[in-house]
């Protein structure tokens, strides 16, 4: 067994040691007999210990069957054998409500000592005692529950260091979490204005001014078939371009660069339409996703039409034709056929009225937009690589 972790404050040198489960844990075994405790608890890979009426939306146990509930305290220790896909020996979670409850008896309730808490819910969070309960356990009769004898469970190895390196652990790793989740709050919110704008910064349908408007813009837009305001256009054999492929929600990409398995006939080719870009591509099938914008010339399936703007903005007419109204107010009228045989009617759909407002209003809305995506694809990326930090720490940090 190795004596320290792959990362480490600089501070600490001294080796760990390695410690039974039994030796920092005692195994909860009051009851609710008097039915002191109301409030059942449940213990989720997701979202830790929890009220089971908040995961459920309503109460699954009742005051005749929770008497001989485990009393759960405040920072006790729960396993639930319940295995998942975020769990595979299912969750070892500490109660963090700052109250206390009860818990079926179908899970393991531990109070604990001689370790910090903190350190020892963040051991809990890593994979580092998998190995001892594949070891010693298994899934037993029923596949979603994994089954282990309690002696043999409190025989698990804790790793522990000296108390001032439990603390700076647990309290670096929860920081962590606490900034991804602030990320991850800001991007939701981020997200709901950009909802909440894209509702107001178009008019509703049959209405001539949005209900936000940049200041210097006035007078009433204009309602026009989509055929005044694109034209399509089939203009072939340009086999110099590279084939697109066509991603709902982001546009087009080079084939080549596609993870997807596309086969296709070269020879073919000649037969493919030019498509320029920001021009829009149009599927007969696309009636759930709306319109797609080209990110570059290319060439595309004669399956598609393809249509090009007449004095209009791009990113303006692409957060038209993605929004809610355009798809399900205005192109399912559209539609025809049944099931997998639905399909848009294109004539029908050239006829539709879309909004039309200066080019000058149009570009000053699309650069809107387009920082608000900025903003949003930041926080996602500052999110995503927060997670992957704290999950290289949870991987190197433990032994």
């Amino acid at each position: 067994m190795r004596k320290a972790p792959d990362i480490r404050f600089k501070e600490f040198t001294d080796a760990w040691e390695q410690r039974k489960l039994g030796s920092i844990a005692d195994k909860v075994t009051e009851k609710n007999g008097q039915l002191s405790y109301s409030e059942t608890f449940t213990n989720s890979a997701e979202f830790g210990i929890i009220s089971q009426r908040d995961f459920f939306d309503h109460d699954i146990s009742n005051s005749e069957n929770i008497g001989g509930y485990y009393v759960v305290r405040d920072n006790d220790f729960v396993y639930n054998p319940r295995i998942s896909v975020t769990a595979p020996c299912g969750p070892i979670n500490c109660n963090r409500l700052g109250r206390n409850g009860v818990m079926s008896p179908l899970y393991t309730v531990f109070k604990t000592h001689d370790i910090d808490t903190l350190y020892l819910e963040w051991f809990f969070k890593s994979s580092y005692w998998h190995s001892f309960m594949y070891y010693n356990g298994d899934s037993g009769a029923r596949s979603d529950r994994f089954s282990i004898k309690n002696d043999l469970f409190f025989m698990m190895p804790i790793p522990v260091p000296t108390e001032e390196e439990q603390r700076r652990i647990g309290s670096l790793l929860s920081t962590l979490d606490k900034a991804i989740t602030l990320h991850q709050r800001k991007l939701e919110k981020l997200q709901l204005i950009k909802e909440a704008m894209l509702d107001k910064m178009f008019p509703k349908n049959g209405e001539s001014v949005p209900k936000i408007r940049f200041k210097g813009f006035k007078g009433d837009w204009e309602y026009k078939e989509l055929g005044e305001v694109f034209s399509e256009y089939s203009e072939k054999n340009h086999q110099e371009l590279p084939p697109l492929t066509i991603i709902q929600g982001q546009g087009t990409i080079k084939r080549s660069e596609s993870n997807r398995n596309v086969s296709y006939d070269e020879s073919s080719l000649s037969g493919y339409k030019l498509v320029r870009e920001n021009d829009f591509i149009v599927h007969l099938r696309s009636f759930e996703g709306g319109l797609e914008k080209a990110n570059s010339d290319g060439i595309v399936s004669p399956a598609y039409h393809v249509l090009q703007g007449n004095s209009i903005d791009c990113t303006f007419y692409y957060l038209f034709f993605r929004s809610y109204d355009f798809i399900f107010n205005r192109l399912k009228n559209c539609v025809y056929g049944i099931r997998d045989g639905k399909s848009i009617d294109i004539a029908e759909m050239k006829k539709i009225k879309i909004p039309y407002t200066s080019i000058e209003e149009q570009k000053k809305i699309g650069e809107y937009f387009s920082n608000l995506d900025e903003m949003i694809m930041l926080y996602k990326k500052k999110h995503t690589k927060l997670k992957q930090f704290k999950e290289a720490m949870l991987d190197k940090m433990f032994i």
